[in-house]
């Protein structure tokens, strides 16, 4: 387990690979607006946890671990995103705000409550399978009953 700083850096690194390919600890720094000792700090912690691979002065590698967290991390704003952004009706800035401040805060067990819940109000999928954010099984079974359905 790690603490709710180190998911915003790993966060942030899935979402950089996934634009750029090659990340730098320099880019980390300018998208999150911090110092360069900060996030070695963080990747340091980040690659004791065996979350990434990464050498001084190298590119950072997410290992399979630290690829699967990202994606879970990523999946529970977007739960609380669309909770804020469709059933509240919050515009869309106002929305991703507050996600990210509520996501750094709720527990897995609320955040698979929450997207029972906006999946249901949305009539997006169905989430009978026992839904868990932590298996990867349950949400594949989701997304292909929502694909079925599109069929």
């Amino acid at each position: 387990m790690i603490s709710k700083s180190l998911e915003e850096y790993l966060k942030t690194i899935y979402i950089l690979k996934k634009q750029n390919g090659n990340i730098r600890v320099t880019d980390i720094a300018e998208k999150m607006n911090c110092t360069k000792p900060s996030v070695n700090k963080a990747i340091n912690n980040l690659k004791n946890n065996k979350l990434i691979n990464y050498e001084s002065y190298g590119s950072i590698e997410l290992t399979e671990e630290g690829e699967n967290l990202a994606k879970k991390i990523l999946e529970a704003y977007d739960i609380v995103y669309l909770f804020l952004k469709e059933v509240l009706n919050l515009d869309k800035e106002e929305a991703e705000k507050e996600a990210e401040k509520i996501k750094l805060s709720i527990k897995d067990e609320t955040i698979n409550k929450l997207a029972k819940y906006v999946h249901k109000v949305l009539d997006l999928k169905s989430l009978d399978c026992n839904y868990d954010i932590n298996k990867e099984r349950c949400r594949s079974c989701a997304r292909r009953k929502i694909s079925i359905q599109s069929e």
